[in-house]
């Protein structure tokens, strides 16, 4: 079945992408298969030469390349450069801090040394990503399991096939041993049976509550290590105490990041009673000024959303949270035209039984819960399946450290916006994922931590 690129700006199709049948996947996994002790075996030093080249070539490609993705899935393109350059810092980071991260780490008794701790790669990576960040998801991934020693199979978003054979092209003229990162063109049906299939060591997704469920169960029959990093409705807190300027503006970015198509974009305002009329008027203000249009253009803020199902998925959450007692303050409409825009969206007074409130948005819809205080906002922030991102906003020392250790989440931002960075460990608890990704808890979660004891 062909993979079609559309661009969701004007619905017309870029390109037709044949899937690779059964003999072709099976040519390619015997390839990586063969492939995967060659790269562990080369040296440390030669594997992240690659990862530099790697970042040499994304920082070259960058302006094609986040052309690329805007016209696959619609990225305002200032976003998809910044995009393409973190994928290049990645690199670099790695390539900068493996060598410590891999070293072995010796356990002294009495002075002397007792032992060590090595870290060996496993073998073949299947890494399942999403379109929303069609790189950045990619990288993440296979930067540190490639420099760890591990082959990489990339099973791409079936709407970014150009995106994911950009990547393959990159590690491939970079000078990784042929078959050490592969992409697969397939589509979701067939992804079971490579995670049971007994080449593969290890598994990690980045997609909704629904595919990790699926993706982790069929690892865990298959006793593979796996991390998943799934949805998330992260909290955007505003207590009494915070500069309510700064926070509105920083709320309108952290909602309509990646036209909002991100996990981590704030995705339920929580705002205290004292300060919540000034704060939605203020962010109100500033969703109605956010230019909708051609993601190519630069002065443009919110592109389209990926695909139409997604923009009618969108505004149905809002009709429900809407018919649920919420108030419109600005958009809520689908605009008349091509393409698959959503209005930006403010939502005021929004019910804690509502869509916005129990389920993920993936668009730019901003719904702004009003409590009491300081302790409610906290409890209702907690009061979700999801546990990926939140942010608080005060400046009350004491209140940052509370909500710092009491938000059930993977990452805690105060005054700031929930981002990732390859130097801190990412994901989430909860229906949010398990494991982590980025900095050391990254590369070691697909290695081999073996215990070696005595001498000869």
């Amino acid at each position: 079945m062909p993979q079609s690129s559309v661009n969701p700006a004007t619905g017309d199709t870029l390109a037709v992408v044949t899937d690779h049948d059964d003999a072709q996947v099976e040519q390619l996994m015997a390839r990586a298969a063969a492939a995967a002790p060659r790269w562990a075996a080369t040296p440390l030093d030669a594997r992240l030469a690659v990862l530099r080249r790697v970042a040499d070539a994304l920082d070259a490609e960058r302006e094609p390349l986040a052309r690329l993705a805007t016209l696959e899935m619609g990225k305002p393109i200032q976003q998809g450069r910044d995009e393409v350059a973190k994928c290049a810092h990645a690199c670099r980071f790695y390539a900068g801090e493996a060598p410590r991260m891999l070293a072995p780490e010796h356990v002294l008794r009495d002075g002397h040394d007792d032992g060590a701790v090595h870290y060996h790669p496993l073998g073949i990576l299947l890494a399942i990503m999403p379109w929303n960040f069609p790189y950045w998801q990619a990288i993440r991934a296979a930067a540190p399991a490639l420099a760890a020693g591990n082959a990489v199979m990339l099973k791409h978003a079936s709407n970014v096939p150009q995106c994911a054979l950009a990547i393959e092209r990159l590690f491939a003229e970079a000078g990784a041993a042929d078959g050490a990162f592969t992409t697969l063109l397939i589509g979701s049906a067939r992804v079971g049976a490579l995670i049971d299939d007994a080449r593969v060591a290890a598994v990690t997704l980045t997609g909704s509550e629904a595919a990790g469920r699926d993706v982790g169960g069929r690892a865990g029959r298959a006793i593979k290590p796996c991390v998943l990093e799934l949805g998330g409705s992260d909290p955007f807190i505003v207590l009494a105490s915070a500069d309510v300027a700064a926070a509105a503006s920083m709320a309108a970015r952290a909602r309509c990041i990646n036209n909002g198509q991100s996990c981590i974009a704030a995705k339920r305002f929580i705002v205290v009673d004292d300060v919540y009329g000034e704060f939605t008027d203020r962010l109100a203000a500033i969703m109605r000024d956010l230019r909708v249009g051609d993601p190519l253009d630069d002065k443009v803020d919110v592109g389209p959303l990926a695909t139409p199902s997604i923009r009618r998925e969108v505004d149905d959450q809002v009709r429900r949270t809407v018919a649920a007692g919420a108030r419109i303050v600005t958009g809520g409409t689908v605009p008349q035209g091509s393409g698959n825009f959503y209005a930006p969206t403010v939502l005021a007074d929004v019910p804690r039984d509502s869509a916005a409130a129990r389920e993920e948005i993936f668009g730019p819809v901003a719904p702004v819960f009003r409590v009491a205080d300081a302790a409610e906002a906290l409890a209702l922030a907690n009061d979700t399946t999801f546990g990926l991102g939140a942010s608080v906003w005060t400046r009350d020392a004491a209140e940052a450290r509370q909500f710092a250790e009491q938000l059930q989440a993977g990452s805690v931002f105060v005054n700031a916006m929930v981002a990732s960075d390859p130097r801190f460990p990412f994901g989430g608890v909860k229906a949010s994922g398990i494991g982590r990704e980025l900095a050391r808890e990254g590369l070691r979660a697909f290695v081999n931590v073996k215990t070696v004891r005595g001498s000869a």
